[in-house]
């Protein structure tokens, strides 16, 4: 897995990922700090390095030999940095939320995530990680969150 900073030709790909318009994850590419994580396809059928099988993203046919697998997006405001978006298999979260996590020790900030409720992955991504829960975060969508805070220091 090789993570490296988002640019805007990924745009495409991370609305795949998330389900939202390409417009938007452009914007995203723009506005915050976003790191993707790509891998070596495998051959059909083949496990890659998280147990799935076939091509990184599912999509037959294509002849790239990397994929973006994942990505993280955050931002850093005042003594905080906050994770605006986590998306991957689980070894690929695990190895997404270093990337703020990093950023924060070197900066002395404490780092934020919000988990919709019902998110399984994102919440055992943050508990692996070492976030603790910090209590309720807001509603997105009439869907309750959770807020998980980790201060390095």
């Amino acid at each position: 897995m090789d993570v490296r900073d988002a640019v805007e030709a990924d745009a495409e790909r991370l609305a795949e990922l998330t389900g939202s318009p390409r417009d938007v994850m452009r914007n995203l590419v723009h506005d915050r700090t976003v790191r993707v994580v790509e891998r070596e396809r495998s051959p059909a059928g083949a496990p890659d390095e998280d147990g799935a099988t076939g091509d990184a993203d599912g999509v037959a046919g294509d002849t790239d030999s990397v994929a973006v697998c994942g990505f993280v997006s955050y931002d850093a405001r005042a003594d905080t940095v906050h994770v605006t978006q986590l998306e991957g298999s689980a070894a690929v979260s695990d190895r997404l939320l270093d990337e703020p996590v990093r950023f924060a020790e070197r900066e002395g900030m404490a780092v934020e995530l919000l988990v919709p409720e019902g998110e399984t992955e994102t919440r055992e991504a943050a508990d692996r990680a070492g976030f603790d829960r910090a209590g309720p975060g807001p509603a997105f969508e009439g869907e309750s969150t959770v807020r998980y805070r980790l201060d390095p220091a």
